[in-house]
């Protein structure tokens, strides 16, 4: 798919997003889209193009940080429960709760114990706290194959504006490929509910997966286009006697373009 062919489905696409946007603050819908995936795969890719026309009041983009000693301490679910969506907002996991299923559980971050008490415990959690609460939820997994994902780590360090991607916790994904593979057929399996099924996105070809993902997405939800009320621009007011242009005071940044 070219670029030019890539940058005309998403234009409509994106004015699907605006229009889903205004149906979520009409109805005070409550959306979670969960985006879990195979490093590389490119869920920040497809976020930032969901994000890209849409306010942020609306969609917010929520990718946490390592845990503090303190989040250590809460139930694993319980610092994702602080970013669930209000009335009117649509929240964008970026990577979620199932790292405890992918990540942690490959690097020996949490004990078998805890393990399987979490992949019995979420389907509950997403059916009593997320759905039935009329919180509509989307799950997400972006898959690449093992050659796509070395080719992609390898143009990461090729290029000075990805380097921030890169972390010796995500290479190791190379390494460990089929303890992932093992690991992520597992959470799949054991969390692929009616209420909250998995929908598997492949994505070697990232332009495709973007539109793919996000049209199932819109294609999912049964929002209907909401009128708005456009404001008119007023007749500007008359320049006051002794008014000048221009701000008066500051100063002005170097034209280097």
């Amino acid at each position: 798919m070219s670029r030019k062919e890539f940058e005309k489905e998403l234009a409509k696409l994106q004015v699907e997003l605006t229009r889903l946007q205004t149906w979520v603050k009409d109805k005070g819908a409550r959306i979670i889209v969960v985006f879990e995936g195979r490093d590389t795969a490119g869920k920040g890719g497809v976020i930032s193009r969901i994000t890209a026309r849409t306010s942020p009041r609306v969609y917010r983009h929520v990718a946490l940080p390592v845990p503090s000693d303190r989040e250590k301490t809460q139930l694993f679910i319980q610092r994702y429960i602080a970013h669930f969506p209000a009335a009117g907002e649509i929240v964008l996991f970026d990577r979620s709760w199932y790292n405890r299923a992918g990540v942690e559980r490959v690097m020996g971050f949490v004990t078998d114990e805890d393990y399987e008490r979490f992949l019995t415990m979420v389907p509950v959690v997403e059916r009593e706290m997320i759905v039935n609460n009329g919180i509509i939820l989307r799950k997400y997994f972006l898959d690449v194959s093992q050659d796509e994902q070395r080719r992609r780590f390898e143009a990461r360090i090729k290029d000075p504006v990805k380097h921030w991607k890169l972390s010796p916790m995500d290479t190791e994904s190379v390494r460990r490929w089929w303890d992932y593979t093992e690991a992520y057929q597992r959470m799949i399996k054991a969390t692929h509910m009616p209420w909250a099924p998995w929908h598997i996105v492949p994505a070697d070809n990232k332009r495709r997966a973007r539109l793919n993902l996000i049209r199932h997405l819109l294609d999912s939800i049964p929002y209907k286009k909401v009128d708005v009320d456009l404001p008119k621009i007023p007749k500007a007011q008359r320049q006051p006697k002794n008014a000048t242009e221009g701000l008066g005071a500051g100063q002005p940044i170097p034209s280097h373009y």
